[in-house]
């Protein structure tokens, strides 16, 4: 190597011009990619919060469509109209038509609380059976969830699908 060449490289290693550009410009693009990271992951919380609200409101419209009519009951099988009603609640919510009701819901069943403070599904009365639902029928008591002395509860189960 030439001492004209090591000069020139001794003089490139010791020239300091520049170096805070490059590294901002590092530091800026690291800065920029977990900015965007937080920006998409919130996008996503708040979609997804838009989709469970779709659901519950699909929910509560079944309920108020098909409440208080005992003679109704399996609702999903003897209420007129529920599925329309139902797809039209979810699809009316911010996240509109993108929402759409999952294959086999709404689906109702019998359910009791359990030893652990949840519900467990003790009788299914839809045509579909939930699957965490082992009994079929409409069921008289808790046995099932280890509470006998309880009356189950009739829930409709609303199910919602959306393209993230």
């Amino acid at each position: 190597m030439t001492a004209s060449v090591r000069k020139y490289i001794r003089w490139f290693c010791a020239d300091a011009r520049g170096v805070v550009a490059v590294e901002f410009a590092i530091t800026g693009l690291m800065l920029a990619d977990g900015l965007l990271n937080a920006v998409d992951m919130g996008y996503y919380i708040y979609r997804r919060m838009e989709v469970e609200n779709a659901a519950q409101a699909g929910a509560q419209v079944a309920w108020k469509t098909c409440s208080g009519q005992s003679s109704l009951l399996p609702a999903t099988q003897n209420c007129s109209g529920l599925n329309s009603a139902v797809t039209a609640a979810i699809q009316g919510t911010t996240v509109g038509g993108a929402v759409t009701l999952a294959t086999g819901y709404p689906e109702e069943g019998d359910y009791c609380v359990n030893a652990s403070n949840l519900l467990q599904c003790v009788g299914s009365l839809s045509s579909t059976a939930p699957a965490n639902c082992s009994a079929t029928g409409q069921q008289s008591t808790c046995s099932a969830a280890g509470n006998a002395s309880a009356t189950p509860g009739d829930y409709i189960l609303v199910q919602v699908t959306y393209p993230y």
